[in-house]
């Protein structure tokens, strides 16, 4: 065991040095902090495509320890953008919690097949809040959206991004087949 003995006034001065040390680290951290931030604080991203999902009546599978879990089917579809454009292929589903705060989480997975016949997997994972105002709710809904492009093809320029997601949900005409539409923003 080492013995260490400090003399009169050594204590002090140790305890002088490490708060010196402690906040040189502190202050820096906060310069580091700043600098960070003024690179996310304004984030620009561009649009990859929208999609128009077609989808299935929703199954409730019931309450979980988590909360109520549903599911609703991928059908369809189509989808464009600037450099891409194709279907929805129907099989997909979109995984859903509604939490016991209200909000809901969605896990959706889905296949696209471009003009051109190359399948992206795509997996979407956003949160839905429901703002409540004296003007009425307003529904903020954004996600994060995976994309994994075949190796190789033209598009694997997507596997090389981070993406980001809205969702919007139509009012439907009588004649029309539930969908909704996701647009998808490749961040710069």
């Amino acid at each position: 065991m080492v013995d260490i003995t400090f003399r009169p006034g050594m204590l002090r001065a140790f305890v002088i040095l490490l708060l010196v040390f402690v906040a040189g680290k502190v202050f820096s951290q906060n310069k580091d902090l700043e600098s960070e931030k003024s690179i996310y604080q304004n984030f620009k991203t561009e649009l990859t495509w929208k999609a128009k999902v077609k989808v299935g009546t929703m199954l409730v599978v019931g309450e979980s320890k988590r909360g109520i879990r549903r599911v609703v089917p991928v059908t369809g579809g189509t989808f464009s953008g600037p450099k891409i454009k194709g279907e929805v292929l129907p099989g997909g589903d979109d995984w859903q919690l509604v939490r016991p705060d209200g909000d809901t989480e969605l896990d959706a997975r889905y296949l696209l097949k471009t003009d051109d016949g190359f399948v992206i997997q795509i997996r979407n994972q956003a949160l839905m809040h429901t703002l409540v105002s004296e003007e009425g709710g307003l529904v903020y809904v954004k996600s994060v959206v995976d994309v994994e492009a075949p190796a190789g093809s033209p598009y694997d320029y997507l596997n090389h991004s981070i993406f980001l997601g809205t969702l919007e949900i139509p009012v439907l005409e009588a004649s029309e087949d539930p969908y909704v539409i996701i647009g998808v923003y490749r961040v710069l």
